[in-house]
């Protein structure tokens, strides 16, 4: 665990304050819904590239767990392409590129949610959500459990990915029809899959759940402290700033 946390400090984007990450990621998915051509996207696209090989994390290990996403981009596809005119399906060009835009604006985005989370560790998450939110402290909003909720929403998705691919690979060592067959086919093998992967992570949810009742979480009404603060540094500044510009010239002009 202490090998894994030095590896994601050591990288350029796990350097990163986690403020400066979180506020670019917002910034980066609300450019990614404004942009409306492909040459905006492509850039996008590119931007995150920089970030991954900056992140050193493998492209193999963002994209090999994220099957059920490449399902939900397959019918975003579709369902844009064909439209009903009476009772007849009607293929459309347009209806193509609005569907394949709309995924590769998907796609993008949970790639670069799983960016921050693999170079961010739980606790960096946690601070940093809180320090974010602590203006609202004065409305009396629960900052605290916003920001262990949040954080809990983003380190699962890693974990979906993980528990996805053991289960894959125990399916295939069984022979299952995966990556063979017809459509059909390949949907009831997948199911083998799915059923056991949701209730795996109920499981996690649900032993999560216990672990942190055990200690004691959300007994005291005094805001949460933490043993390490990160300095907000002038580059950490310049980083911001200047992902916020690209972000903005990239949602006027494109």
């Amino acid at each position: 665990m202490f090998a894994n946390v030095n590896r994601v400090n050591q990288t350029r984007v796990g350097r990163v304050d986690t403020r400066v990450k979180l506020v670019l990621l917002l910034s980066y998915s609300i450019t990614l819904f404004v942009v409306t051509n492909w040459f905006g996207i492509g850039l996008c696209a590119v931007i995150l590239g920089v970030c991954v090989a900056g992140s050193k994390v493998s492209p193999g290990k963002i994209f090999s767990g994220l099957v059920p996403l490449y399902l939900l981009l397959l019918f975003t596809v579709f369902f844009n392409a064909y439209s009903f005119a009476g009772d007849t399906m009607v293929f459309t060009g347009e209806g193509l590129n609005r569907g394949c835009l709309y995924a590769s604006r998907i796609m993008l985005l949970v790639v670069a949610s799983l960016v921050v989370t693999y170079t961010t560790t739980d606790t960096a998450l946690t601070l940093g959500l809180s320090q974010l939110l602590a203006p609202l402290r004065v409305l009396h909003v629960p900052v605290d459990d916003i920001a262990m909720t949040l954080t809990l929403a983003l380190r699962f998705i890693p974990v979906f990915s993980e528990e996805l691919e053991t289960l894959k690979r125990a399916q295939l060592s069984r022979g299952a029809a995966l990556e063979s067959g017809g459509l059909v086919v390949r949907m009831r093998a997948w199911l083998t899959i799915m059923i056991p992967l949701f209730v795996g992570l109920f499981r996690h949810a649900d032993r999560l759940s216990l672990a942190m009742d055990a200690r004691c979480y959300g007994l005291s009404p005094q805001p949460r402290t933490s043993l390490e603060s990160q300095a907000f540094t002038l580059q950490n500044g310049i980083i911001l700033g200047l992902g916020l510009a690209l972000c903005f010239a990239l949602g006027i002009f494109f």
